[in-house]
């Protein structure tokens, strides 16, 4: 096989039989054959790669690590319930704050609590979903600073699979239950008239916004390829923005909410949903079906966002340790 690649391609395959890092990233520097992290093999190496649909085989290999890790989290079964209890405690703080507040008022920019409560609930499982599922895509920019990347770029599984499965806290849980619980209040308070329309926009909304959450995730992720560590970057758009939706739209000024319509499309994760649940208008005046628009733009997003993962990693150039 070395005679048949050459000195820098038999380090590629030398690689994939489990080499050190470091001895690899020399390889490539000498020439060795371009590497396609997508599916995690040097392209050109005469190696027998099943050729399967890359998106089941991410799915494959992501919930066969996460299910590694749910057993090992099992294990200890009573610490796992305490740290998943307590995180959901110390999420649901943020709407006590809330809570505490409507006792000196009757509403915020025209919103009651109930009103209020669904913004926040609806927010909070979307983003507790998205974290669960994507939440270590964070880790990135520390995985490429220590060289722990690499070891991921030569298994036969999508790297953004690995990546977000690696070290899967299923403690995060307790985030979309204290998000469930807020949003049932909601629902049992609010006087809403629930149309076949509303009722199903509600699981709609649900979903999309953890899709529209998980493309901000990827989309930080493969920024952290070029700036390093961004990991508070991602924060601020995900956790951030997490905060800013559990509050009506009408304390916010214009063009903030034209920015998180338009140019990073948050508001479609619960606000334009949700204020078409309760019957209220957009304060940009856009017609009521933008509402029903969420999974159409979860998917929207998700394109650059992919496409961007592939470009950081296909530009990814190892450390060489």
């Amino acid at each position: 096989m070395a005679d048949a690649l050459g000195a820098s391609g038999a380090a590629e395959v030398a690689e994939v039989a489990g080499a050190a890092p470091g001895a690899v990233a020399g390889a490539r520097r000498g020439g060795g054959l371009p590497f396609d992290g997508a599916i995690g093999v040097p392209i050109g190496v005469p190696i027998d790669v099943p050729k399967r649909n890359r998106a089941v085989e991410g799915l494959r290999g992501y919930g066969l690590i996460v299910a590694m890790w749910v057993r090992s989290t099992m294990t200890y079964r009573t610490s796992f319930f305490l740290s998943a209890f307590g995180n959901a405690a110390i999420q649901l703080l943020d709407f006590v704050a809330i809570w505490i507040m409507f006792s000196h008022v009757h509403a915020l920019g025209g919103f009651t609590l109930p009103e209020i409560a669904l913004l926040y609930g609806s927010s909070s499982i979307s983003l507790g979903i998205a974290d669960l599922v994507l939440g270590n895509t964070h880790r990135v920019g520390a995985r490429i600073r220590d060289g722990s990347l690499d070891t991921m770029l030569v298994r036969p599984v999508p790297v953004l699979a690995q990546v977000a499965a690696d070290r899967f806290a299923l403690r995060r849980v307790g985030r979309t239950g204290q998000g469930l619980a807020v949003l049932v209040w909601a629902v049992v308070a609010l006087d809403v008239d629930w149309t076949a329309a509303k009722v199903l926009l509600m699981p709609v909304m649900i979903v999309a916004g953890a899709a529209i959450f998980g493309a901000v995730l990827v989309a930080g992720a493969a920024f952290q390829f070029v700036a390093g560590d961004a990991a508070e970057v991602q924060n601020s758009f995900t956790y951030g923005g997490n905060t800013m939706l559990q509050y009506p739209p009408t304390v916010f000024a214009a063009d903030l909410l034209r920015g998180v319509t338009f140019i990073v499309p948050l508001a479609f994760v619960n606000w334009l949903p949700a204020l078409y649940v309760l019957g209220r208008p957009y304060p940009l005046e856009l017609p009521g079906w933008v509402a029903f628009l969420s999974p159409l733009v979860a998917v929207v997003v998700f394109v650059p966002a992919s496409l961007a993962w592939r470009a950081g990693l296909r530009s990814y150039r190892s450390t060489g340790s």
